[in-house]
This record gives structure tokens, C-alpha cells and sequence, in this order.
């Protein structure tokens, strides 16, 4: 266990640079298909001799054969995946296969997640089985027994995998039994003799992997840098964690983001957002413990979307997008709200539900290229009428069938793809969304309604009134339960706290954050006055020092990317105070940003290791693009797979590239 006052007094506020990398990321001379826990020895070696005082990672949970690591199947168990094969007691009759599996990947630009992981798998089942005799004496009154009785979240997640694996790693959701548990059935299967070899596999790995976890984090301490690790707030909808606890999630909802200028129709994660009530009740000891078991490895912790322990966008399950989603906790308009504006039922009915023009449908279809003929056009027209749509008495208006809740139902139809997407932007269509009875939520794109634009222009000051009282109150809500939560969380560990408050922030937010210590992150390239005229960068001498100030992330492409293909150089060189920067980035450009980079008044100046690899020409990509760990909105074998392009060992002999990292570290 890691030491609880580690962090505490001056040690706390620090001054540090720090570098950013996945573990899978890390390579050394020693063949190897992906990075392991362990290989953060000799990268810490590395980041020592460059000045770095802090390194971040990106989360390390298992997360089955999704290579997202932030869609993981436990808050508690590690990713197999990081797991050193070579050095397991177990494992020496194996050595020459895990060599060769070692070496079959190591020539991959970018690790394949999936066959890696796969291979390792189907291997540390063979080393199992073969030390099975003497793993099953340690279970019972040995070291694995001390192990799983010490770390209990063990025993629910290894009947998870074990169900899960019978099941063809099929979301439990579709389990033909054992959807929902409790924990005496849990505990139930867990004792079953005829499962006990299947379920002490899962503890075993995960023994193992906390071992070697537990090593290298150490080993990083020691040398005298910090390790931070990464928490996402959320837990994927198919994961031990909800389908063991169901009762402190709130599955009929899903979490995202709303509507913004890259994602029209917002983002929609799938992921259940919490019942704070509930964590409440029982002292948020599923919080508590997932702090406490991180504090095992690491000495502070990014919060992903700190925003939503304030607030959180939810949307139905019954819709794809998030594009009618919602804010949660929100003080709701009312029924009575919208009365004492005038409005009858009648007008209530008019602003909070779709109603859908004929013309509207028709038009829709004839300008289908699907639809062809007269008679083909009719005939999709009617199918539109009939499987979604009731008409109101005899208007040419129409409202959606009772049996349509949501974009899910809509796609469900028998139509073409045009009159489903017609149908959704109707289904849109709408000022309020009323998502419990007599409970009202004005939509993001409220003022582009039919309602709206139907209303005078006293009715759309006193609306425009309304929605904004219910946004300020709301407003206090959060306040107090974005305190209340991180509270919890500040108060529960050591570890020193850092936020990802990106997106669309509260004002609340910054205030609340300074008030528990909690550092912000600012990413240069979208720190900006946004209210002012050009838009201007935020100086570094103003960045608060309560904050990580980093030139970019793991969603955004790397500096070096951004320079070449997404920024207005004019305006970002006179902002550094060097007009006269290459058109396309070299050494030279990297050296001058990343040094002002450096010299932001934040706490911890913390770079991607692909933005400080372009210190040295030896280490420059052919295609920068080639060199982003993710790309938002896309799901592919490219993603979240990035690898050195050379051994640690490697990068280590570059004396430029040490030097010139250390000087970041001397400003």
C-alpha cells in the first residue's frame, strides 16, 4: 500500500514536468508485442535522466478484447494485456513459446490489440494449467488466498469473466441466466467445487498482474518521479462493476455530451450514469474503494470528465444520439411553470412533442432517390403514416404512435434510410422534452424548433426567461453536488487530484476545483478568450497554478499534427512572441513551443512523449497523423494502439533529445 502522507506538505504543490504515455505504448530492446507494466523501470530511467518528475498513463483496467481503455469491464481488475509473461514463477517451462509470441508481434508499427492480447491469453491458460496442483494448495491457505481475501472486488469480477467467457464475451445483458445477481448468488457461484478451477484463473491473473504493477510503480518511486494514473468517472453499461451493483447505477439512462460544433446531435457514450442517492446512502463505498486500490500504484490520478460530478448529460436508452438528452440533477420546469406562462394543455402538448406536418412527410419522400415512382413515393409515404405517425382528428398535422419512444424504434422501421432520418430530425423537433410526468427540459436546439418559431414574441421573452431562471438555479444545484461528490473523493485518498474539466464548463466548476485543490487542465490550443474579439490565447503567465497546462491529448492530434495541418500559425506564433516560425514544424519549432509550454505558471506542465520525441529529427514520423494515439468518433484497429518507434534504450542514447527535455525541466 502505497504511503498515505507521500504527497502531503510541499511535495504536494511541486513544480513538475511531466510526460504522458500508454503503457502499451512502451518498447524495449527485448522483444515484446506491446508495453508492460514492467517496462515502466526502464522508461522511468529514461524520464529521470530528462528532468521529468512526473509520469501519466493512460487507464490500465481490463477491458476485455475492446482496446478502449476507457470501456472497462472493471473499476478494480488490470488489463492482462501489461502482463510480462516471462518473469512468472509459473512460466518457466514456457519459455520458449513465450518467446516466440514475443517476437511474432514486435515488428508491428502499431501493437494488434486484439491478437496480442488473444495470444497471451490462450498461453497463460496453458501455464495455468500446468501449475494448477500447486495454485490450487496457494488458494487454499496460501498466498493467493491471503491475496483474494484482501482484495474482495476479486470474487465478483472473476464470476463476471468466467460467465462472460461461457457466454462468448457477449455483453451479460444477453445472458440467457444470471442477468440479474445478487451478492448470495455471486458468492453461491463463486464456492461452487466445479468452478473453483475456472474462477481461481481470473484471481490468479489478477495476483499476478498487481504484483508486477505494484513493482514498477515502486520502482518509479524510487527514483524519485511520480506516477499518475488515469480514473474515467464512468463504468461501461457491460461491466462487472453495474451488473454486480446494478443498485448505485441508473441503467435506464445513458451519459454523453451534448450537441456542440463537432457532434451535431452530441455524443451518446452508453455508459449508466450513478445514483448518487444511493452511493449516498452507503457512505460511496464504491468510490472509496476503487480510490483506495488505485493508491496501491499510483501517486495522483486524473479524474476523466470531473464534469460529471456536477452535472451530467443523459439521454434515454430508447435513443441512438444524445441530441434529446438532458442535464442531471436539473431543476425542472414544471407543468405549473408553463401554466402561469399562459400555456393550456393544449400548448403544453404543442411545445413538448413533435408534430409533424403531411407536407412535411411528403416532401421528405419525393426528394428520396430510394423511393423512384409515383406509386413508390405513395407507398413509403403511407408505411411512414401507418408505422409511426397518428393524425390529430382530421388537421393536416400528425403526432409520433405511442409505441415510438425514442431514435432506437425509429430505425427499427421497415423504410428507407432517408424517411428514418427524416423521422428522427422530426422526432427532434420539439422546445421541450418532458422526461417524467409533468417534468420539462428545454431542448439544446430548442429556438429551431416548430414550437418556438410559432410562438409571439412575448411568449418567447417569457420561455427565454423561464428556461434561463431554471438554468442559474440549476447552476446552484451543481455547485453543491460537484463539492459534495469530489469531497468525498479529496477526502478519501492521498493521491494528489487533477480534473479533465473540458467541454462546456459551469462557472461553478473552476471555483469548486480551487476551493478542494483539485488541479484543472488547460490545453493551449483551446485556452483561449473566447468572448473577446480574435479569440485570443490565454498568456502562460496567466494559466492558474492550480493547474496541468499540456499542448495536447490523447483525443487531439499531436503538436506537431496541429502545427502542420490545424493552426492558424500567424495568430499562435505572435501569441509566443515568434512571428517568424516555419510554415512546417521541425526541431526548431518544437524546441521554441515546447520551452514557453514549459514556462506556464501551471503546477505540472505535462507533454505527450510524442510531442517531446520531436525535440530530435531521428524521431519523426513520415506521417504525423500516424502518431495520434485516438481519433474521437471513430472505432477502429488504429485506435489507442500507438508504439514507439524505437526501444527505450534507443530513445536513452539520444543525448540531444535527453538535453533538451532536461531544459524543459530546468524552467
Amino acid at each position: 500500500m502505497a504511503d498515505k502522507n507521500r504527497n502531503s506538505g510541499s511535495a504536494e504543490k511541486q513544480r513538475l514536468v511531466g510526460v504522458v504515455v500508454p503503457v502499451g505504448a512502451l518498447r524495449r530492446k527485448r522483444p515484446s508485442g506491446v508495453g508492460e507494466f514492467l517496462d515502466l523501470i526502464d522508461f522511468a530511467g529514461l524520464c529521470a535522466d530528462m528532468g521529468i518528475g512526473l509520469i501519466q498513463i493512460l487507464p490500465v483496467n481490463d477491458t476485455g478484447y475492446e482496446s478502449s481503455p476507457y470501456s472497462a469491464l472493471t473499476a478494480f481488475g488490470l488489463n492482462p494485456l501489461y502482463l510480462c509473461l516471462s518473469v512468472l514463477e509459473e512460466a518457466a517451462p514456457f519459455t520458449g513459446e513465450i518467446n516466440e509470441l514475443d517476437k511474432s508481434f514486435n515488428g508491428e508499427i502499431r501493437f494488434p490489440y486484439y491478437r496480442v492480447l488473444k495470444a497471451k491469453m490462450d498461453l497463460l491458460r496453458k501455464i495455468y494449467d500446468a501449475a494448477w496442483p500447486e495454485i490450487d494448495k496457494q488458494a487454499k491457505s496460501g498466498p493467493l488466498a491471503s491475496w483474494i481475501e484482501k482484495n474482495a472486488w476479486v470474487k465478483p469480477y472473476a464470476v463476471f469473466r468466467r460467465l462472460k467467457e461461457s457466454n462468448g464475451e457477449k455483453s451479460w445483458k444477453e445472458w440467457p441466466e444470471y442477468r440479474q445477481v445478487t451478492g448470495g448468488d455471486i458468492d453461491f457461484l463463486w464456492d461452487d467445487s466445479a468452478l473453483r478451477k475456472k474462477h481461481l484463473f481470473w484471481a490468479w491473473l489478477q495476483k499476478a498482474l498487481d504484483r508486477q504493477f505494484t513493482r514498477a510503480a515502486q520502482a518509479v518511486r524510487d527514483i524519485g518521479i511520480k506516477l499518475e494514473g488515469d480514473l474515467p468517472i464512468l463504468m461501461n453499461e457491460d461491466s462487472c462493476d453495474v451488473w454486480a451493483h446494478p443498485d448505485i447505477f441508473k441503467q435506464e439512462l445513458a451519459a454523453g455530451a451534448p450537441p456542440d460544433m463537432y457532434s451535431p446531435a452530441g455524443q451518446n457514450w452508453g455508459f449508466p450514469i450513478y445514483d448518487w442517492e444511493a452511493q449516498a446512502a452507503d457512505g460511496y463505498t464504491w468510490w472509496k474503494a476503487r480510490l483506495k486500490a488505485a493508491a496501491q500504484y499510483y501517486d495522483a490520478y486524473r479524474i476523466d470528465h470531473v464534469l460529471g460530478f456536477f452535472r451530467i448529460w443523459a439521454s434515454s436508452r430508447a435513443d441512438s444520439s444524445s441530441a434529446l438528452g438532458r442535464y442531471a440533477p436539473y431543476l425542472p420546469i414544471t407543468r405549473a411553470d408553463l401554466e402561469a406562462l399562459g400555456f393550456d394543455n393544449n400548448r403544453i402538448r404543442w411545445l413538448s412533442r413533435p408534430h409533424v406536418p403531411t407536407s412535411e412527410i411528403w416532401d421528405s419522400v419525393k426528394q428520396n432517390p430510394a423511393a423512384g415512382s409515383l406509386e413508390e413515393i405513395a407507398a413509403e409515404a403511407a408505411r411512414i403514416f401507418e408505422s409511426a405517425l397518428d393524425r390529430i382528428g382530421n388537421e393536416e398535422l400528425w403526432l409520433f404512435k405511442e409505441s415510438i419512444t425514442g431514435e432506437k424504434d425509429i430505425n427499427a422501421l421497415n423504410l428507407f434510410p432517408a424517411s428514418k432520418e427524416a423521422l428522427i430530425r422530426a422526432w427532434h423537433n420539439r422546445l421541450f422534452l418532458e422526461y417524467s410526468g409533468g417534468e420539462f427540459f428545454p431542448v439544446w436546439y430548442f429556438r429551431e424548433s416548430r414550437a418556438y418559431a410559432s410562438l409571439n414574441a412575448e411568449e418567447k421573452s417569457a420561455v427565454e426567461a423561464l428556461t434561463e431562471k431554471h438554468r442559474v438555479e440549476s447552476e446552484k444545484i451543481w455547485e453543491r453536488e460537484g463539492e459534495k461528490l469530489l469531497s468525498v473523493l479529496t477526502e478519501s485518498s492521498a493521491m494528489i487530484p487533477c480534473a479533465e474539466d473540458l467541454g462546456a464548463v459551469p462557472d461553478c466548476v473552476p471555483s469548486v476545483l480551487t476551493k478542494l485543490g483539485i488541479l484543472g487542465l488547460r490545453v493551449i490550443r483551446w485556452f483561449r478568450r473566447w468572448d473577446q474579439e480574435g479569440q485570443p490565447y490565454v498568456p502562460f503567465k496567466d494559466y492558474p497554478e492550480l493547474s496541468v497546462c499540456t499542448p495536447s491529448v490523447h483525443d487531439s492530434s499531436t503538436l506537431r499534427e496541429w502545427w502542420d495541418t490545424e493552426a492558424d500559425q500567424e495568430t499562435f506564433a505572435g501569441f509566443i512572441g515568434v512571428p517568424s516560425l516555419p510554415r512546417v514544424y521541425n526541431q526548431g519549432s518544437a524546441k521554441i513551443i515546447l520551452k514557453k509550454t514549459a514556462a506556464a505558471a501551471s503546477r505540472f506542465r505535462v507533454f505527450q512523449l510524442q510531442d517531446l520525441l520531436h525535440l530530435s529529427q531521428k524521431w519523426y514520423a513520415d506521417d504525423p497523423a500516424s502518431e495520434r494515439i485516438n481519433v474521437p468518433g471513430t472505432a477502429n484497429d488504429f485506435n489507442w494502439t500507438w508504439r514507439l518507434a524505437a526501444p527505450i534504450e534507443d530513445i536513452h542514447d539520444d543525448s540531444e533529445l535527453v538535453k533538451e527535455v532536461r531544459e524543459l525541466g530546468a524552467i
